[in-house]
């Protein structure tokens, strides 16, 4: 169902339908007729009877904005009606002076720039009452050694040692043509000629040595050595690294009427690639992005949300992503500045 403009609704209806969403989002709970009707002195001095309220409550279940989980029950927003909600009548204001402070004073300039985001995370889960996520800067490992070990006629296993000491490996299909020799060539190549510079600069230098012929290496070799740099380049810039505290938010009161969404999102939470990716696909976002639901089939089961925000380096270039996720039921209004105050934060940090 195509998602209405908020425009084509009028002042009553959109107003009932604030109500109604504000309420939900408040209580967790289906919202009647009656409620609203005696709550309408505190929205503009609205003042319906419940049945009028059920007619206009019909019409936006009608539009598909708003849903009865079952006959008798009051109405509740939709993934549709939340959409709306966010995109047309939210209305935000900045984190209060309490939670700025609480944010700043946990993203500290001292230490490894993984505490400080392992800090943000956490402390924005804990004003949010949810799970906080970060995804980590991006860095470009430096090469210190590399070498091959065959594993089979057609395989081999690629040993990369990083300049931070760390090792990382990774198989490689092979051709049978290809020789011990030729391995031992490509390693040692790539140990010599190659040590000290990212991957990217790495690939570069090994294909300008090779258009003036300054690599003393057969087309096998080179080849060998071109597969194996980029599978690294690709692993790094396809599955992020993704740090998230605070899972037991999820396990609160309400979630016991609802376990099987809990127990689906958190499921979700432990194979994080997925999810990192679609917090990472926030770093084209000019602000604060929000995801809901069914919006995104990753969350089709635990009909969960995802709200967040780029923060940047010194040069203004997007280096990661901090937010969080959690129901779909979210104080939007609140946890949207507050994440993109946590962002902001993480920029300056960054500078």
């Amino acid at each position: 169902m195509t998602n209405p403009p908020i425009t084509e609704l009028n002042d009553r209806t959109r107003t009932i339908f604030r109500m109604v969403v504000e309420s939900y989002l408040e209580s967790g709970a289906p919202v009647g007729s009656r409620t609203l009707s005696k709550a309408g002195s505190k929205f503009g001095g609205l003042n319906l009877s419940p049945a009028s309220i059920r007619n206009v409550m019909q019409d936006l279940e009608e539009l598909g904005l708003l849903a009865a989980p079952h006959t008798s029950a009051g109405r509740m927003p939709t993934e549709i009606g939340l959409r709306l909600f966010v995109d047309g009548i939210m209305q935000t204001a900045e984190p209060s002076a309490e939670e700025q402070r609480a944010i700043e004073s946990q993203i500290q300039g001292e230490g490894p720039i993984e505490e400080a985001l392992a800090a943000a995370t956490s402390v924005l889960s804990g004003l949010s009452a949810c799970a906080g996520l970060v995804i980590v800067p991006r860095r470009e490992a430096v090469l210190k050694q590399f070498s091959f070990v065959r594993l089979s006629p057609v395989q081999a296993l690629a040993i990369l040692v990083g300049g931070d000491g760390s090792v990382e490996n990774r198989l490689v299909d092979i051709s049978p043509a290809i020789t011990d020799s030729s391995l031992n060539e490509a390693a040692n190549y790539i140990t010599a000629r190659l040590s000290g510079l990212t991957l990217a600069d790495a690939m570069k230098r090994l294909d300008s040595e090779i258009r003036v012929e300054k690599a003393a290496l057969d087309k096998a070799s080179a080849n060998l050595i071109r597969r194996g740099l980029a599978m690294w380049t690709l692993d790094a810039n396809e599955r992020p690294v993704m740090i998230v505290k605070g899972q037991s938010n999820l396990l609160d009161e309400s979630a016991a009427v609802d376990l099987d969404r809990v127990r689906q999102l958190l499921d979700e939470l432990e194979n994080k690639e997925e999810i990192a990716k679609l917090v990472d696909s926030a770093r084209d976002a000019t602000s604060t992005r929000i995801f809901i639901g069914a919006e995104n089939n990753l969350f089709s089961l635990s009909g969960s949300s995802v709200i967040a925000s780029p923060y940047r380096d010194e040069g203004g270039q997007v280096v990661g992503v901090v937010g969080v996720i959690g129901p779909t039921r979210l104080n939007y209004a609140r946890i949207v500045p507050m994440v993109d105050f946590t962002a902001q934060t993480l920029s300056r940090l960054m500078k």
